[in-house]
């Protein structure tokens, strides 16, 4: 008989104002207003506390650096995602919603482009968040990784859809308009 997994709680610590970094080895995991807050579980229940693990696990495998800082301001993946570029010293982010869509942003292109875009959040697991920290950081190295393989399953969206826009809600009701992004530190506990 085994023992149970312990539990994991993500609090995301404020460090102050978010600050555009010079650091050339560094990736920038923006995440969204409800993340660690309102939300703690991504669509299909992944604790956030895993996804951020799992994602600097990856980041640091590569041998990159890893910062984290909160946007307020919107819910809008695409800007989330950018604002994180734009903070990076490598010019790589990763942008993540709380219900998990997540997008691999260069501050370099266009705020509605992206290198890598996982829109289907309920086919994203723990393995996935890692493989996404892992070719970010190959990004900001200045490699070309090929693309994190994704699985497809067309049911999803019906299956998921109305879950996602209620969350997407809820996400949006956290915006604090014209609050600016703060640096934050992840605190991962055993509950």
């Amino acid at each position: 008989m085994t023992a149970p997994a312990a539990v994991r709680t993500l609090t995301l610590k404020e460090i102050g104002p978010a600050q555009r970094a010079s650091r050339p080895d560094e990736v920038v995991v923006a995440v969204s207003p409800a993340f660690a807050d309102t939300f703690t579980r991504t669509i299909v229940d992944v604790p956030h506390a895993e996804v951020i693990r799992q994602v600097l696990a990856g980041i640091e495998e590569q041998g990159v650096t890893a910062r984290m800082v909160k946007v307020w301001d919107t819910a809008d993946l695409a800007a989330i995602a950018h604002t994180g570029a734009r903070l990076s010293g490598s010019g790589i982010s990763i942008g993540l919603l709380s219900r998990g869509t997540t997008m691999i942003h260069q501050r370099d292109l266009p705020r509605l482009s992206n290198l890598e875009l996982f829109p289907q959040s309920p086919l994203l697991d723990a393995e996935v968040f890692r493989r996404i920290g892992s070719n970010a950081a190959q990004y900001a190295k200045g490699e070309s990784p090929a693309p994190v393989p994704t699985r497809n399953d067309q049911m999803a969206r019906p299956r998921w859809q109305a879950k996602a826009a209620l969350l997407h809600l809820k996400e949006f009701e956290c915006i604090v308009a014209g609050r600016r992004p703060v640096e934050v530190e992840p605190v991962i506990s055993r509950a």
